[in-house]
């Protein structure tokens, strides 16, 4: 049975459980539209060339299940003609998905939030059927879509239109799986889980979300920059950011999506726009960098630090599968060295005055440029001569903010100039480190 009928000649959705099937403005269409499936029966037309589709979950799925209308005991139904199509419908929810939509619910209401399962919302002269709704603060709906291992081999079908079309009409698509191939996919935001019982996802225990959450880095492009630029070339001078993953709790992705602190995003990488969820500042981070990517975007406000939990954990901890790959490789946060901010201030001497013209050193480059480049180099020796571990950190902030100021001064001289950067830097840095050769060179 099917209560959703689409009718590919007159390209609407008629819903069977409605006495004008959801188009007051067409009076009798039920009396007109199974009239004519009656007489295309009288004349013995296949149930294929009835123009009778499935609007449903079979197209919903993709496929195309041909029906025709019947009325038993004053009931208005439409048949399918394959049985396997008829099946498609009566695939009981499992366990697992129940406790899933019990536990979204449970957490939803706890903060304050209103939320319901198999929501249907109408769009146009369609509907969107979504498992559970989460009305959220300012207006914002979380539409939760559970994909688990039940739902076949080769995965859902069709989820980037089904996602496109909650998208469409305000309903933030949120799909979550214990599958890993499921989590790989790019068609919408998908979250996942390790694939447990269901008795022990409804408990209240700490469920990890191990793929699907990522934390975005900040870093500047400069020859000490620890990933490859993603530009394909040597060093652009620019600022980037790259998504590490992050592990965060289900009930706090609820909680939070719903309170609009995590928020979808999608990232470009190469020719693949991958999609996967952050906090709100590292979003308003990266659009900042999207605007302009010459200057470090302003650390926002950090979010409230995470409470204590003394719930047991549902699942072991897991590594996080790498389900959207990085501009660069990712490491451990204690591997990766902190990206300074630009030294604007100080990047300021290398402009010329309105009426005064910069020094030249006998190379040709501003004066101020070779001594910033020395000082940066004398900060890296003083580095090597030091063993004490406190020291070590201290010196290295200088050496670091001062190899940022020679790079940023390198930038704006290149630029005002029309040179090759690339050129620039190499050139200051056989002026400062071998004079004697470019002494020698005419």
């Amino acid at each position: 049975m099917a209560n959703i009928v689409w009718h590919t000649k007159l390209r609407i959705f008629l819903d069977l459980t409605r006495d004008d099937l959801g188009h007051s403005e067409f009076p009798d269409l039920w009396e007109t539209v199974y009239r004519t499936d009656r007489l295309y029966a009288a004349r013995g037309v296949p149930v294929a060339e009835r123009d009778l589709q499935c609007g449903g979950v079979c197209q919903e799925a993709g496929v195309e299940a041909w029906l025709h209308l019947r009325l038993r005991a004053g009931r208005r139904e439409a048949v399918h003609e394959k049985a396997e199509d008829e099946d498609r419908h009566n695939v009981p929810m499992s366990d697992e998905h129940k406790a899933y939509q019990e536990r979204i619910l449970r957490v939803a209401q706890e903060d304050g939030f209103r939320a319901d399962s198999e929501v249907r919302t109408r769009v146009g002269r369609s509907w969107i059927q979504t498992d559970t709704l989460v009305e959220g603060d300012g207006g914002r709906r979380i539409g939760w879509e559970v994909q688990l291992s039940s739902a076949g081999m080769h995965g859902p079908r069709s989820v980037r239109a089904r996602a496109a079309r909650a998208e469409k009409n305000g309903i933030t698509p949120a799909w979550h799986t214990d599958r890993s191939d499921y989590a790989r996919r790019n068609d919408t935001h998908w979250t996942r889980s390790n694939n447990l019982p269901a008795y022990v996802i409804a408990k209240n225990g700490d469920l990890r979300v191990v793929s699907g959450f990522r934390a975005l880095d900040f870093w500047h492009c400069d020859i000490h920059a620890v990933y490859p630029c993603p530009n394909g070339v040597r060093r652009c001078g620019r600022f980037h950011a790259t998504p590490k993953p992050r592990d965060v709790l289900f009930d706090d992705l609820v909680r939070r999506t719903a309170a609009g602190t995590i928020v979808p995003v999608q990232f470009r990488v190469g020719a693949t726009t991958h999609r996967f969820w952050v906090t709100d500042a590292d979003r308003d981070r990266l659009e900042d960098l999207r605007s302009d990517d010459t200057q470090l975007p302003p650390a926002q406000e950090p979010n409230p630090p995470a409470r204590a939990s003394r719930n047991r954990p549902t699942c072991k901890p897991s590594l996080p599968t790498a389900d959207t790959p990085a501009p660069g490789p990712t490491l451990p946060d204690a591997q990766i060295p902190a990206q300074p901010a630009p030294v604007e201030e100080q990047t300021a001497s290398v402009q010329p005055a309105a009426a005064t013209r910069p020094t030249l050193h006998s190379s040709g480059l501003p004066t101020e440029l070779v001594e910033l480049q020395q000082t940066a180099d004398d900060a890296s020796a003083q580095l090597e001569q030091l063993t004490d571990h406190q020291e070590r950190d201290r010196q290295r902030r200088v050496w670091r903010a001062a190899a940022v100021t020679v790079q940023a001064a390198v930038t704006q001289y290149a630029r005002s100039k029309g040179l090759n950067r690339y050129e620039v830097e190499k050139q200051l840095r056989q002026v400062v480190r071998h004079p004697r050769t470019q002494q020698g060179t005419p």
